[in-house]
């Protein structure tokens, strides 16, 4: 009997972190393991990222798959994943994209588009249950139709949502890891309406 698929998730934050430890935690078929690890912001990850591959090239195990996950925020979306493909490549680890010649592969990256809230409001459900006053059809206006195309800033929008709503009210910035865990909880992940949360939902089933 083969070993447990497990994955290794580095994030571009803890905000990120949280949410996914919810979500695989409850929605995780049961023969996956896996393991969070959040860095500090995308900088923070550019500067660590690479030898952190290159480490894990000399020891990782068979049944291991790497999983990178970051925001696009407003860079080109194709520019993020060519970067990331590359430190994969400079360490020696194939990837989903590029993988071996049997079609084995290590790293798997993926862009959550926008940023990590975009993935929120592909869930107005779970959103309206973390925090209820939030309106149940909010996804029905036009600026919110499509998560991954919501403009000004994802995050930006859902705290205004939640001002609008009651919640954080004088706070200058979205508290993103409180927030995190609050939406995610509730999410139900074969229901979530952003394109870029279901590539990357499909992509970690498939394994």
């Amino acid at each position: 009997m083969g070993l447990r698929l497990h994955l290794e998730v580095l994030t571009e934050d803890e905000s990120t972190a949280a949410a996914l430890d919810f979500l695989f935690g409850q929605h995780l078929p049961e023969d996956m393991t896996y393991r969070l690890i959040p860095f500090h912001g995308i900088e923070d990850m550019r500067k660590k990222l690479p030898g952190q591959l290159m480490a894990y090239k000399h020891w990782i195990p068979e049944h291991y798959r790497l999983v990178v996950i970051i925001d696009r925020d407003e860079a080109d979306c194709h520019d993020r994943k060519t970067e990331l493909e590359r430190m994969a490549q400079t360490a020696g680890l194939s990837t989903k994209s590029v993988p071996d010649p049997d079609g084995k592969f290590q790293v798997i990256n993926r862009i959550a588009i926008e940023e990590l809230e975009a993935w929120f409001f592909g869930d107005i459900s779970a959103l309206c249950a973390g925090y209820p006053d939030v309106p149940p059809t909010l996804h029905h206006r036009q600026a919110y139709r499509n998560p991954d195309a919501i403009r000004g800033g994802t995050a930006e929008a859902l705290h205004r949502i939640l001002q609008q709503a009651g919640h954080y009210r004088g706070v200058d910035r979205l508290p993103k890891r409180e927030v995190a865990r609050a939406v995610a909880e509730h999410m139900n992940p074969s229901h979530n309406t952003s394109p870029s949360f279901r590539v990357f939902w499909d992509t970690i089933l498939a394994l």
